[in-house]
């Protein structure tokens, strides 16, 4: 179509257009402002015309609707005719202008294409008439904004407020209506009468099929807590993986990063606090089409469904894996109609670091550092000729490597030989002169990644498949060194139907992960730059050499690498058989092998004179391979049996059985001396020290294992699908605890009832048309011990050991086994569930809420304490107890506005709390341990009555505590230090004994537990746009970080302490030395205390407890999918391409330090940073 022309005003015209609906589905205000604007296909235009050109009346009707004309230059528009016509549809008007000539024309959406063909004198035009009607609900209702449009075309209308509309229609032509919440009618219209069109309820929302354990059932039947995400709202998120789409999206899942590598893995939890058990896991089951698996390894296009199941009704039927809830995902599968389709996906995105921090200027960290040593009663370490040197610097300009110029020509260098005459570089920590932010240096500002998915699925009846290829590549943010993550999914499924009783399914899945980095770069790196990299350091030598002393550049660039290959293979492959009608029995066989092969180097690494020769700064270098693979087997057979019953009894049996098993071996080797930089293997190490010692290599190696075996059943009965009832039982046994507690049986119960099926709400029902109250109890068992095997006394052996004692020999040893108890056992979980369901106009307003109560009990805890005589721990064992009580929240709206605009609102709440029932282990009530009756996540602390402003103002605070001040956290306090309060009133601040009832001015100030988790999500379609933004967030959790990071030093000293530039608001008065000596300017009203190398102003208090709770935009998304009219010429059956962005926005209150999201994660909150993410992609289906 590239020789089609557009008037220049259309041109225009057109990238108007674009930006303007651009700007609309950017802001879902300005769409619903646009609410009653005029429709483009019901427009009707007013034309009075004498002489003018036909390109002068095409423009009139671009003006009057949003119609666009595209045309060949061989099209004549020059032609000067005469036009008078009032409120007539486009296809009338065109018909006139053109009657005679050789031009025909075709409505493709807002597109009218004009083409030059043979004379058609002698053609009849499709002659068209006014359709009216009105289109109303089964009561008689009017339906206000419902789509009336003429089959396979683009021409359409909306209804009015009556109802009513008016459509021209082609004398052959049929209407096509359709409303949310109805079914679709096609009419062709007889006579010109007034059509009466009666749209009947849409049941789709009754008869939608949730995925549940071994089977499916009918949403509107379900009695369990089960929480469902369509594959529409995961798959137009462009993340890296499934878990980043899933945070915000459930009530009830909890979805916390720890930081934003590439190898960070998030922790997932079903309905708050799960155990707290020594050793064992809460995290929920993860099965991927019914086999356990990783929410990072399946690419979000693969997905059709994912439920996940919250309570102990709806996951008992998977038993002690499943204590703490199921997320059930399932992939796509060919189709049954014979067709073959095609999608590609795409999408390129460009990641920038959130909240990167940063170091004060050189300037402002010496003077930081200075106050902070004088305010001690030390001297300063920066001293006044090296403090010039450093003014000088920072207005200089940079002009070459570790140089800058002054305005007067003269070069500063950022450090300078030593005097001794070795030609080594002086001290950068007692030399440096540079002016430099190392999270700049390290950290790039933008990465590049970019993901390609390509599916291919069709069938027919008898035989159905889907395949499907992606890649990711994703890049880091490290600046020095190699980063990155290459990530290839392959992926078939087939189903054919053998005969007409038996069917045969097969799947397979592999999944690779290449992760490389640099060795040096550890999850302290982030931390290790806040205190090691000064920003008077030199990054670079006068050379161009990087320096090191010791910044973490050196060994970043040319310190070794890290690299990692993991490698997931899935088979599945299943019979299904149905004998009789009705009768189903299911044969599944799965096999999954995970393989991590593991290489690091450590190479040595130079610094260089300034000659520019090399100097060793580390002499030891290392190889490492290692080698992690286990193979896992699952079998299960059941069958199932449905039968209805005088037409309102339905009965539904299923029974079954269950065994998995894992086998796991690893084994590495280290072996030092590497001989060539460029060739890291084993084999090409020599095995000797730096000093030529032979070091033996170290070696490790291990099997393990684990089985288990299941028996389940489950009985489901309704009444008319009014009266729910579901029972299921699962008996398990576990290879993990000794034989007398190795088996244990957990029954489940559900019921519900739906009220809006009742005779008596009958007249409710055109108003709400579902409403469901269901209730569960049930039991879990909890096996997810770390340890396979701690109910059995292990020895530790070796042969690295005892050679002191054999003349350098390393002889075999052994360390005696610990104490082990027998009876250790299940920890045993039970739950009950009560919630509401309704649906309200035609299911436009949907809605759950749920209350739930959790008690885990005989979770494993260390057993009291013996005498130290003894010589070794206490063994563990089952004494401890937990109840979570929690509470959920959905609500969702959808409609469509008269203007065609359809739009949606979600939104999602839920809190719950800990509090433990049983903990024998703290006799004393030890307030800094778990406390029997106490909160989980309780902070205690000073109350803080705020910083003194000056010292008679800390006399004054002093003098109220006459029984002993704040001695008991330490002395000489003065302006700027901390005054805390005196909350139990006996004249002094002290912590008490630090129990229960004796803990001096300690009380609990807050708790760490995030508190009512939300999701909002907004999104909106209109004439082929679509737009979404979607917030995640808490709204209550305190975090207490009294870290160096949060106050800049500490009790640990100088070389301990983080010059970061949030932490630069600190108490200054007039006797401060940067006051003092004029590099800053007083400031007593500061958020942070007067720096110092002790910790007396840090202790956990009210001041300084930080607030983070948070909202943040976690995508906003706009689209635009080309009119099928278009599209389908290229053989294309969608064309969507779209704008995406991931966390673009933030409202939080914790320091700026931190993210609200990984402030608890890293080292006291300090780790890689997350990503906000700029993206852009199309969506193809052939």
């Amino acid at each position: 179509m590239s020789d089609f022309h557009m008037p220049e005003s259309s041109r225009f015209k057109r990238y108007f257009r674009f930006a303007r609906k651009s700007a609309f589905c950017l802001c879902f205000s300005s769409l619903v402002l646009m609410a009653e604007s005029a429709y483009a296909q019901s427009a009707k235009v007013t034309i009075d015309r004498k002489d003018v050109q036909i390109e002068s009346i095409l423009n009139d009707i671009e003006s009057q609707t949003d119609y666009l004309f595209v045309y060949k230059r061989d099209v004549d528009v020059k032609g000067v005719k005469t036009l008078t016509v009032k409120e007539r549809p486009v296809s009338e008007i065109l018909a006139q202008l053109f009657a005679g000539s050789s031009v025909t024309w075709k409505m493709e959406g807002n597109h009218i294409f004009l083409i030059h063909g043979k004379n058609t004198s002698n053609q009849s035009v499709k002659q068209s008439k006014d359709v009216k009607g009105k289109v109303v609900d089964a009561t008689g209702e009017p339906v206000i904004g419902a789509t009336v449009t003429e089959e396979g075309t683009t021409n359409g209308t909306i209804t009015d407020f009556d109802g009513n509309f008016t459509l021209p229609l082609s004398d052959d032509g049929a209407l096509l209506v359709s409303f949310i919440g109805y079914k679709p009618q096609t009419i062709k219209p007889k006579g010109s009468e007034m059509l009466q069109i009666v749209l009947k309820e849409d049941n789709q929302m009754l008869d939608e099929v949730v995925v549940v354990g071994f089977g499916t059932q009918k949403k509107v039947n379900l009695t369990g807590s089960v929480s469902v995400i369509s594959a529409e709202e995961i798959q137009q998120r462009p993340v890296a993986n499934v878990t980043q789409a899933l945070q915000g999206m459930i009530p009830g899942l909890q979805i916390t990063q720890s930081n934003g590598s590439l190898e960070d893995t998030p922790s997932i939890n079903v309905r708050g606090t799960t155990t707290i058990g020594q050793g064992t896991s809460g995290s929920p089951l993860i099965l991927i089409d019914g086999l356990e698996g990783d929410l990072n390894t399946i690419s979000p296009q693969d997905i059709a469904s994912i439920s996940v199941l919250k309570d102990a009704a709806a996951s008992s039927i998977y038993g002690s894996r499943a204590p703490f809830g199921v997320i059930l995902i399932t992939t796509k599968s060919g189709g049954e109609e014979g067709k073959v389709t095609i999608n590609y996906n795409n999408s390129f995105r460009f990641g920038n670091p959130i909240n990167m921090n940063h170091m004060m200027n050189s300037v402002d960290f010496a003077s930081w550092m200075n106050d902070t040593k004088t305010n001690g009663g030390s001297g300063a370490y920066f001293l006044p000729d090296r403090m010039e040197k450093l003014v000088d610097y920072h207005n200089a300009t940079p002009c070459g490597p570790g140089q800058r110029v002054t305005s007067d020509g003269t070069i500063l260098y950022s450090i300078s030989e030593r005097g001794d005459g070795s030609g080594l570089w002086q001290d950068g920590y007692a030399y440096g002169i540079n002016d430099e932010d190392y999270f700049d240096v390290i950290f790039k500002k933008w990465t590049f990644s970019q993901e390609h998915n390509f599916s291919l699925s069709g069938g027919n009846k008898k035989l159905n498949y889907y395949a499907s290829l992606n890649y990711l590549n994703q890049g880091g943010f490290m600046n020095l060194g190699e980063e990155g993550l290459d990530r290839y999914n392959a992926m078939l499924k087939v189903s054919s139907e053998l005969t007409d009783w038996l069917r045969f399914n097969y799947s397979v899945r592999f999944v690779r992960k290449d992760y490389k980095r640099p060795a040096t770069l550890t999850s302290s790196l982030y931390r290790d730059i806040a205190r090691q990299g000064w920003p008077v350091l030199p990054v670079l030598d006068r050379n161009g050499y990087y320096y090191s002393s010791p910044s973490p550049i050196l060994g970043l660039a040319e310190g070794g690498v890290d690299k990692s290959q993991n490698d997931n293979v899935y088979h599945q492959a299943s019979f299904v058989i149905e004998p009789v009608k009705n009768w189903i029995t299911h044969i599944d066989f799965s096999y999954h092998t995970y393989a991590n092969d593991q290489h690091w180097d450590l190479q040595q690494f130079y610094n260089h004179n300034a000659n520019g020769d090399p100097v060793p700064l580390t002499d030891k270098s290392e190889v490492h391979e290692g080698l992690y693979k286990n193979n896992y087997y699952n079998f299960s057979a059941y069958t199932e049996y449905t039968h209805l019953f005088n037409e309102r009894h339905n009965f539904h049996v299923l029974a079954g059985f269950q065994a998995e098993e894992l086998k796991e071996k690893q084994y590495g080797l280290t072996r030092d001396g590497i001989m060539f930089s460029y060739k890291s293997e084993i084999d090409m190490t020599t095995g000797l020290g730096p000093d030529g010692t032979e070091i033996p290599p170290s070696v490790y190696g291990s099997r393990n294992e684990w089985a288990t075996a299941g028996f389940f059943g489950r009985v489901n009965y309704s009444y008319n699908d009014k009266y729910l009832f579901e029972g299921n039982v699962r008996a398990d046994g576990t290879s993990r605890f000794r034989s007398h507690n190795r088996w244990r049986v957990f029954p489940s119960v559900s019921v519900g009832w739906n009220i809006a099926h009742e005779e008596f709400f009958e007249p409710l029902t055109n108003v709400v048309g579902m409403l469901k109250l269901r209730a569960s109890a049930g039991s879990l068992g909890n096996q997810n011990t770390g340890n396979w095997y701690q109910t059995y006394q292990t020895m530790s052996v070796g042969a690295s050991n005892g050679y002191w004692l054999m003349n350098g020999k390393r002889p075999n040893t052994a360390y005696a086994p610990g104490l082990v108890s027998e009876d250790l056992g299940w920890e045993k979980i039970q739950s009950m569930n009560v919630a509401l369901d309704w649906g309200m106009f035609n299911n436009r307003l949907t809605g759950s809420v749920e209350y739930y109560i959790r008690n885990t009990k005989d979770m494993v805890g260390y057993a009291p304490e013996l005498p130290a005589i003894l010589g070794t721990g206490v063994p563990y064992t089952n004494n401890t107890d937990l109840r979570t009580l929690g509470w959920e929240l959905t609500v969702g709206w959808r409609d469509q506005l008269q203007n065609g605009l359809s739009y949606g609102v979600n939104f999602n709440l839920s809190d719950s709390r800990a509090k433990i029932t049983r903990y024998p282990n703290n006799p004393t009530n030890d307030i800094w341990s778990y406390i029997t009756g106490r909160y989980i996540g309780e902070i205690w602390g000073y109350t803080t009555k705020g910083l003194a402003r000056t010292d008679e103002e800390m006399q004054q605070h002093l003098a109220t505590l006459p029984n002993g001040g704040q001695d008991a956290l330490g002395s000489d306090w003065k302006a700027g230090d901390i005054m805390y309060a005196d909350i139990n009133g006996d004249g002094k601040i002290s912590s008490g004994s630090e129990v229960l009832g004796d803990s001096g001015d300690l009380s609990v100030i807050g708790n760490n537990t995030p508190r009512y988790l939300f999701g909002l999500d907004l999104n909106a379609n209109w004439k082929g746009f679509d737009f979404r933004a979607f917030f995640q967030g808490v709204m209550k959790r305190d975090v207490w970080n009294g870290s160096v990071y949060t106050f800049g030093a500490n009790g640990d000293g100088m070389w301990q302490a983080a010059g970061l530039e949030a932490v630069s608001d600190y108490f200054r008065d007039e006797n401060t030395w940067s006051v003092r000596e004029g590099y800053t300017q007083a400031n007593t009203d500061a958020y942070l205390p007067r720096p110092l190398y002790n910790g007396k102003n840090l202790n956990t208090q009210t001041r300084y407890l930080q607030n983070a709770a948070y909202i943040r935009l976690k995508n906003l998304q706009v689209g635009y999918t080309i009119p099928v009219a278009i599209s389908s010429r290229w053989g294309i059956k969608n064309l969507r391409v779209y704008f995406s962005g991931e966390n673009l926005w933030t409202g939080t209150g914790v320091d700026k330090q931190y993210d609200p999201e990984t402030i608890t994660g890293g080292y006291s909150g300090m780790g890689y940073p997350l990503s906000r993410t700029l993206s852009f992609g199309l969506n193809i289906t052939l």
